[in-house]
C-alpha cells in the first residue's frame, strides 16, 4: 500500500503539471526504484540494528549465566514463585532447567528480554521483502502508461482499486469490517492523489 500511495501521488502530481506521458512513465519508474531501494535500505538497517541490540543483550545474559549460575538459578526460581508455583517445585524446576546452559539462556531471554534467541529476524529477508512489496505496489499506478495509456485517470482508477482491495484484506487481522478498511485506504490514497494533482497543476502553471 505504501508503494501504491506514494507512486500514485507522485504520478498524479507530475500529471497535474501537464507534462508528456513519457515524462510520467520515467517519473513513475524512478519513484518505484527510489522508493523500493529506500524501503529496503531502511528496513535492513532497522532490523539489523534490532538484531544487534538483542545479540548484545544475549551476550550479557550469557556472561551472567557463566559467572553467576547460582544467582541466575535463584532468579529463575523467584520468577516461578511469583507466578504461583509452590516454593519447592519452583526450586526444582529452576534447578533442572539451569543444567543445560543453552536452555537456561533461552528461558532467561524469553522471560527477561521477551525474545527467542533461535528466532531472530533476518535483515536480508526483511530488506528483500520490503523491496518486493513496495515495487509491486508502486508498479500498479504506472502500469497503464507502460501499456500505452496517455491519460492519468486509468492509473488513478487501477491504483485506487488496488488500495481498496489491499485495505479490505487488512480486515482479516483486525476487528473492522472489510468495507471499512478498504474504504479507509481508498479515501487516504485518493486524497493524497488529489492533493498532489492540485499542487502539480499550480506549480506547473507557475513554472510554465
Amino acid at each position: 500500500m505504501d508503494g501504491m500511495v506514494s507512486n500514485l501521488a507522485l504520478i498524479t502530481g507530475v500529471a497535474g503539471g501537464s507534462v508528456a506521458p513519457q515524462t510520467i512513465v520515467l517519473t513513475g519508474l524512478a519513484g518505484l526504484a527510489a522508493g523500493a531501494f529506500s524501503m529496503a535500505a531502511g528496513e535492513y538497517t532497522s532490523v539489523a540494528s534490532q538484531r544487534e541490540l538483542v545479540l548484545a543483550e544475549l551476550d550479557v545474559e550469557r556472561r551472567e549465566l557463566r559467572e553467576d549460575p547460582e544467582g541466575e538459578r535463584r532468579e529463575l526460581a523467584a520468577r516461578y514463585r511469583a507466578r504461583g508455583v509452590a516454593d519447592p517445585l519452583a526450586e526444582e524446576v529452576a534447578e533442572q532447567l539451569s543444567r543445560d546452559p543453552d536452555q537456561a539462556l533461552e528461558i532467561h531471554a524469553r522471560d527477561e528480554l521477551g525474545v527467542d534467541p533461535t528466532g531472530l529476524p533476518s535483515p536480508l529477508v526483511a530488506a528483500f521483502s520490503s523491496f518486493g512489496a513496495f515495487a509491486v505496489g508502486a508498479l500498479l499506478p504506472v502500469a497503464p502508461y507502460l501499456l500505452g495509456v496517455t491519460q492519468v485517470w486509468p492509473a488513478v482508477v487501477l491504483a485506487l482499486v488496488g488500495l481498496f482491495l489491499c485495505g479490505a484484506a487488512v480486515s482479516k487481522v483486525t476487528v473492522r469490517p472489510w468495507w471499512y478498511t478498504g474504504l479507509r485506504q481508498f479515501i487516504l490514497g485518493g486524497s493524497a492523489a488529489a492533493v498532489t494533482y492540485v499542487l502539480g497543476s499550480l506549480l506547473g502553471a507557475a513554472i510554465g
